[in-house]
């Protein structure tokens, strides 16, 4: 097998947790292209890191895979904010990007993201993880903190939540 073939196991792993991959993406880029282009970057992190893998005894392939897409969605939108902004969209093309979510709590989903993305790049990454229902020693792996730690900044970033986002009894 070439340099340049993916190994079945990569594909394997690439299709299992593309959908995690994609998350990452969405949390770190508002654009749909933005968000293809730092996916595809994640995967070919990925692949050139791959050949290094060597699972551990009670470690998740999954820890492994969030720590390098969180560090090339925080790397990227390092880059990203050192670039200068693209000129404006044209009126059709911004009706398209603005057009609203559809479907069940699209509103309330929106008003969620709209909260995260006021978060820094770090504390996103642990809402991304605490939206995975990722539990804490598998958090402190991915990010490389104690689980005190974890619980910590967790409980922080929960409470920029909660003053970000309005309170809605229901």
């Amino acid at each position: 097998m070439s340099a340049a073939t993916p190994s079945a196991d990569f594909v394997a792993a690439l299709n299992e947790y593309q959908p995690l991959l994609r998350r990452v993406a969405r949390l770190y880029c508002q654009d749909a292209d933005d968000r293809q282009d730092l996916f595809q970057e994640m995967v070919l992190q990925l692949w050139r890191a791959w050949p290094r893998y060597v699972p551990q005894p009670g470690a998740r392939l999954s820890t492994w895979l969030y720590r390098i897409a969180l560090n090339v969605a925080i790397s990227n939108l390092r880059q990203r904010t050192r670039r200068p902004a693209p000129g404006e969209l044209d009126a059709e093309a911004l009706a398209v990007a603005l057009a609203p979510e559809t479907g069940p709590d699209a509103e309330d989903r929106a008003a969620l993201y709209r909260a995260i993305d006021q978060l820094s790049e770090v504390d996103k990454a642990f809402v991304l993880l605490y939206l995975e229902d990722r539990p804490y020693d598998e958090m402190a792996d991915i990010l490389g903190i104690t689980q005190n730690n974890v619980r910590v900044k967790m409980h922080r970033v929960q409470e920029k939540l909660r003053q970000l986002l309005p309170l809605v009894n229901r």
